[in-house]
């Protein structure tokens, strides 16, 4: 039986080994066959596209969501507190559909295809929003004075067309934030040096022009809403949102798609299901002999090493009996009592960072109150500068987001980069991963 053993560990490795030389040169060695097509990385040749899109994107939804408060309470006649809690509701829905989202997409849709709609879903409630400030029937009439009480409100149709408007942009939210990020590392060979290097060159990317969209919103598209005209400045953002859906496609033939790999939280039972079951086993002496550690057979996601944090968890990879394995030793014969060290080490992943995430939910509590108290107390307030030039209400919000953001979108980088326990590095699918981490966001 121990040589028989290891005999099979010895046929583990060698399959391992076989394994890792395809992952990396995309395909099997002379005179073989390789179980599927080699991955060919396009790496920067896509990367105008993707960051084109990224650009215009954020450029479109910052600056649809940034100067909503406003646009409640002057253009649809609303009270400052119910256009309070409609945005904020707004907010934590965008916030928190991600997470649905990034299921859909990591079991079932891809991330190309979750792009493509969320990119299309947020164009059509851009250009809803849009006629809303456009049609003369989709508002409700202008005061007839600018400070004093309005008694026009809006009709049931008017509202119903303005909550389809954020319906779609819900829609969008939930396939764009979660998947934009993973999507552009995809296009790297991660197995590389230089495929490395160019995804931690995309982060960089990603936030540079995160920060620079935020700030063309926060200034020249809520200036024009504000002081020139809603519908050219809604607009806008539809046109640019129109030419980020525009890019996306052009580069539809260079993109790297990864095959969906099934509900990412059915694995994350399955451990906690097996670690129960075998609760009553001794801990294994030997983690690297004595679990279960198959091939891994993803080209696209890098393996996890086995660490010795919470090794009660290790129990559901312990191998209680022959018949728990399938014969070749690749797979388990019932994945609810048998998990791999893979499957483990992404639930410890998702146990590390618990803390990071909750902690942000505190932080964002006090946040969100900063895109409605603070352009409420602004509209208030003399906004004058000169005689001429008045600055918009919404820009002060933003104006006071953009120290805390940058901070954390800068220590975010860190902790989301492949080097850490994160989407490039476990099997755990990374727009699921970036949608947990970031659903107590308020953008």
């Amino acid at each position: 039986m121990r040589a028989g053993g290891r005999e099979d560990e010895e046929a583990s490795r060698k399959l391992k080994s076989m394994d890792v030389d395809k992952a990396e040169n995309g395909g099997g060695g002379a005179g073989e066959e390789s179980p599927r097509p080699a991955v060919k990385y396009y790496g920067w040749k896509a990367m105008p596209f993707i960051i084109g899109n990224e650009t215009f994107e954020k450029l479109g939804t910052l600056g649809t969501s940034a100067n909503l408060l406003v646009y409640l309470t002057q253009v649809f006649h609303m009270r400052s507190v119910d256009a309070a809690t409609l945005l904020n509701g707004l907010n934590g829905t965008t916030s928190l559909a991600p997470i649905i989202g990034a299921f859909l997409s990591d079991a079932y849709l891809g991330r190309y295809l979750a792009l493509a709609i969320a990119s299309v879903a947020s164009l059509i409630g851009m250009f809803l929003l849009t006629l809303t400030a456009g049609a003369d029937s989709l508002h409700p009439a202008e005061c007839p004075a600018a400070d004093g009480p309005c008694g026009t409100k809006a009709t049931s149709y008017q509202l119903a067309v303005l909550f389809m408007a954020f319906a779609f942009l819900v829609l969008g939210s939930a396939g764009i934030r979660p998947c934009s990020m993973p999507f552009g590392a995809d296009q790297f060979n991660p197995h590389t040096e230089s495929g490395r290097r160019g995804i931690n060159s995309f982060f960089n990317w990603y936030y540079f022009t995160f920060t620079a969209a935020m700030m063309i919103s926060a200034t020249v598209i809520i200036y024009v809403q504000s002081n020139v005209s809603w519908p050219i400045g809604l607009g806008i953002p539809t046109a640019l949102m129109f030419l980020a859906c525009v890019l996306f496609f052009m580069g539809t033939k260079l993109y790297v798609r990864v095959t969906p790999e099934g509900s990412p939280f059915t694995s994350v039972v399955q451990v906690l299901s097996a670690a129960l079951r075998k609760r009553s086993l001794k801990q294994p002496k030997d983690p690297k002999q004595d679990l279960f550690d198959p091939p891994h057979t993803s080209a696209m996601v890098t393996k996890l090493a086995h660490t010795d944090q919470f090794r009660c968890l290790d129990k559901a990879a312990i191998v209680a009996s022959p018949e728990e394995v399938r014969p070749g030793g690749a797979a388990p014969a019932d994945p609810w009592r048998l998990c791999s060290v893979q499957q483990v080490e992404e639930v410890k992943c998702l146990i590390r960072i618990a803390p990071v995430w909750s902690t942000g939910i505190i932080y964002y509590v006090a946040v969100v109150q900063q895109s409605t108290y603070v352009v409420l107390a602004a509209l208030q307030s003399d906004r004058r500068l000169g005689n001429n030039f008045h600055i918009p209400a919404a820009s002060w919000s933003w104006a006071c987001r953009r120290r805390s953001t940058s901070s954390a979108r800068l220590s975010s980088t860190t902790r989301r980069s492949p080097s850490t326990c994160g989407a490039s590095r476990g099997r755990w699918p990374s727009a699921t991963w970036r949608s947990v981490t970031t659903s107590a966001d308020s953008w």
